[in-house]
């Protein structure tokens, strides 16, 4: 195993990255500030940002340590399988594209909690700003730092505190240009992301090849799937150890959506890239975004599995392991050390550009959210632009230093990073989901209604998990949707696959928002609807070529590793 400090050659190549990025931000904002300086085009760049600008901020945004890091974990885990969540999520965004992207442009939405307070009432506006800010901050904001800085650090050799700094550092200096600057330098960070990505997916396959006798990267992939067949299947059996986190065809035709809807759909920290741009612009960005989205698993499942093949032939016996067994997230950093000098410092370089501009679209949308929401509609109605935008860059800064000291007392389980978060994010998704598409395109639905399924929902999601003791759900386990495990205590008991909780949740939410909003309307309650036209929906020829080119992608991506 190499030494895990970076060479000289690292370093240059890095500060090549920094200084770009840097220079670039630079360059933007003072191109761009004379233009307007008001709070929407601070924080939605309105009118500023190309399609490309958003397709590209969109995926920076999203993939982060805990894809770099997580997922390549958990490749090394499970497979291929884990994949789905990225070529799902290319499917999700064209529905997201072409159905809630027009709803929110048509009523002129800036931001979640003003599409609620819109929709519904003030009060579910707030309660959600509120919740929202937390997540984001106490959830998101730490977790990307955490697994970030974890993931810098073993590679660096500097320190996990001085890592989490540097990283904060940087994310707080591309924030407060606003939205424009992280927009246009996302188009760089994506790219030194792919390229240094692919570089260690490369690397990774060579190993394998060569760890065999053979030479390039083809061999290397076809060895891959021999020896570990069991990892290139896309749709889990439950029999699999592995079939709790994914189960079957939940993945397809059920609590995957929800997870996907509610994350490209119903989120300001994903959604805020296109609420700036204009339908066409919006669109096209977001179907960028879906093609880059099918190269993902390329970059961070495939070097998991490569890890996988060699450990079980024998190599990374000790780098692998932590705190007496193996930790499958050690997958990616273990690779990222193997790499020559120079293409370390690029896959390094990838890897933080990833966390900050995870970081750096997280922090704006927590400023965004604090500053419309609540700081204009509570604690200062009458602030003037200059000043929202004031408090907006004091939020990032306030939010960033609140991450970086919770961070450290963060705690991620024997899960593994990333289905760590999928897991527990889930307690919210499916009644944050229900609100909103509910809210989109069922006029009867009620306030009263959204606040049940905000409530509702999390209460039951957290009695599926935690409260009842399943002794006797054959009957369900027969159908797939649970599977009888053994606890700490040598029981065996039936366990609910957290998507198929999700599902059970979602439609718990549904039928309860119907007959809430039901009922309120009999007692002459009115709910206010949104400003909808059919004609909104429709699509331009070259969007739906583009649309069905990527799902015939994925059909046959899913028909070769079914």
């Amino acid at each position: 195993m190499k030494n895990n400090l970076l060479d000289t050659k690292d370093y240059i190549v890095f500060l090549i990255y920094f200084v770009i990025v840097a220079a670039y931000g630079l360059y933007i904002y003072n191109k761009k500030k004379s233009a307007s300086t008001g709070s929407k085009d601070y924080f939605l760049a309105e009118g500023s940002l190309t399609w490309w600008a958003i397709g590209a901020s969109l995926i920076a945004s999203n993939i982060s340590a805990e894809q770099f890091i997580g997922m390549s974990g958990s490749g090394f885990k499970m497979g291929l399988a884990i994949a789905t969540y990225e070529w799902m999520a290319a499917a999700t965004l064209i529905v997201v594209a072409v159905f809630f992207i027009p709803v929110y442009l048509k009523n002129k939405i800036s931001t979640m909690p003003q599409f609620l307070h819109q929709r519904y009432n003030g009060t579910v506006a707030m309660i959600m700003a509120v919740f929202w800010l937390l997540l984001y901050i106490v959830v998101n904001l730490t977790s990307i730092l955490y697994l970030g800085a974890l993931a810098v650090s073993s590679i660096s050799g500097f320190s996990l505190d001085l890592c989490m700094y540097a990283i904060a550092g940087f994310a707080i200096i591309i924030t407060l240009g606003g939205m424009k600057v992280i927009g246009y330098t996302d188009v760089i960070q994506v790219f030194f992301l792919i390229l240094g990505g692919l570089a260690t997916t490369y690397l990774a396959l060579n190993l394998v090849s060569d760890h065999y006798g053979t030479k390039g990267i083809f061999e290397g992939y076809s060895l891959m799937t021999s020896k570990a067949s069991e990892h290139f299947h896309m749709i889990l059996k439950p029999e699999n150890e592995n079939y709790l986190d994914l189960p079957g065809l939940s993945v397809l035709i059920g609590g995957m959506w929800i997870v996907n809807l509610n994350y490209w759909g119903c989120n300001q920290y994903i959604t805020q890239r296109a609420l700036g741009a204009d339908l066409k612009t919006a669109r096209s960005g977001i179907l960028f975004a879906a093609f880059l989205k099918l190269l993902m698993p390329i970059i961070v499942v495939l070097p998991g599995i490569a890890a996988y093949v060699l450990y079980k032939d024998g190599a990374f016996q000790s780098e692998m392991m932590q705190g007496g067994s193996v930790n499958p997230d050690r997958a990616y950093p273990v690779l990222l050390n193997l790499l020559p000098a120079g293409l370390k410092g690029l896959s390094f370089a990838a890897l933080t550009a990833a966390v900050v501009a995870s970081l750096a679209g997280k922090a704006n949308s927590i400023a965004t959210i604090f500053t419309l929401d609540i700081y204009k509609k509570v604690l200062n109605i009458d602030a003037t632009e200059k000043n929202l935008v004031l408090t907006g860059k004091v939020a990032i800064v306030v939010a960033m230093v609140l991450g970086v000291l919770i961070a450290p007392h963060l705690g991620i389980d024997k899960k593994g990073g990333f289905q760590y978060i999928q897991e527990y994010t889930g307690f919210v998704s499916p009644g944050i989901f229900a609100m909103f598409i509910l809210g989109f395109f069922w006029k009867k639905t009620t306030s009263n209604a959204a606040l049940f399924a905000t409530i509702g929902g999390f209460a039951l999601s957290l009695y599926l998990k935690f409260l009842p003791k399943w002794s006797d759900l054959s009957w369900l386990s027969s159908t797939g949707f649970s599977k009888l495990v053994k606890q700490e205590n040598g029981s065996m008991l039936y366990e609910i696959p957290f998507l198929d909780r999700m599902g059970f949740v979602f439609i718990f939410c549904i039928i309860g928002m119907f007959i809430i909003s039901m009922i309120e309307g009999r007692k002459g309650i009115n709910a206010k609807g949104l400003e909808i036209d059919a004609k909104m929906f429709k699509t331009s020829t070259g969007f739906a070529v583009g649309a069905l080119l990527i799902l015939g992608l994925l059909v046959a991506l899913y028909s070769i590793y079914w």
